[in-house]
């Protein structure tokens, strides 16, 4: 696996006002979390990070945070739990880690990609459905699989992809159902025809349906002769 390697800084900086300046002055406010251990704000560079998210896959890739405060220690094997945008901007505005074992299985998602173009989308105007997007798995963090590729080619219309068709290694335990459906190729969508009325004819009006008025009955037809007379 590649080492990527990322510095960092023990952060004092607390408070809105502080974290603002702090980011204005190219740093993002971040914690590191550990199991059983106390959480530790640090500040990493904003420059650096985002380097790294162009030339990594950073989701469940190991990060090795060398905290310029601990020389002494080795680099502290993390993965990203966590990253915040500015909900306008879409700038980076906080960053969480997880400190992990490398020597212990943790439960992280890896992506699902789908690779070529399905024989039912190419040749009979199919669609391809992504149903599940990432596949949670269990392992070492040292085996952490980039992704999942699924070569689609062969699927015709109405063929599925499931968990349990996929080429795992037997290191890594797979925690979702093994009959759930990744991928599958639907038929295309049928559109209704509705018929043109022709030309020089007139639209057909509906039909009204008078209400059937009851002769009056005897008698009663006299008494209303008498009062018009």
């Amino acid at each position: 696996m590649e080492e990527i390697f990322l510095d960092a800084q023990l952060r004092q900086e607390t408070g809105r006002g502080k974290v603002n300046d702090l980011r204005d002055a190219g740093f993002i406010p971040a914690v590191i979390y550990g199991e059983g251990a106390k959480s530790q704000a640090i500040k990493i560079s904003a420059h650096q990070l985002i380097q790294l998210l162009h030339q990594h896959r950073l989701e469940n890739a190991i990060i090795n945070l060398k905290i310029d405060d601990e020389k002494k220690q080795k680099p502290r094997s993390c993965i990203i739990k966590e990253i915040q945008y500015h909900p306008v901007r879409g700038n980076i505005v906080h960053v969480d880690f997880n400190e992990i074992s490398l020597t212990k299985a943790i439960k992280v998602n890896v992506p699902v990609v789908a690779k070529g173009e399905p024989a039912g989308v190419k040749q009979d105007g199919g669609s391809l459905e992504h149903i599940l997007w990432e596949i949670e798995v269990e392992c070492l963090p040292t085996e952490i699989p980039k992704e999942f590729e699924v070569d689609v080619s062969a699927l015709k219309i109405g063929d599925s992809v499931h968990i349990k068709d996929l080429q795992i290694a037997p290191n890594i335990k797979v925690i979702n159902d093994p009959q759930s459906v990744i991928l599958s190729v639907a038929a295309p969508i049928k559109e209704e025809v509705v018929a043109e009325a022709v030309e020089g004819e007139a639209p057909q009006e509906p039909e009204v349906i008078k209400e059937k008025k009851e002769a009056p009955a005897e008698g009663a037809a006299e008494e209303e002769g008498k009062e018009k007379k």
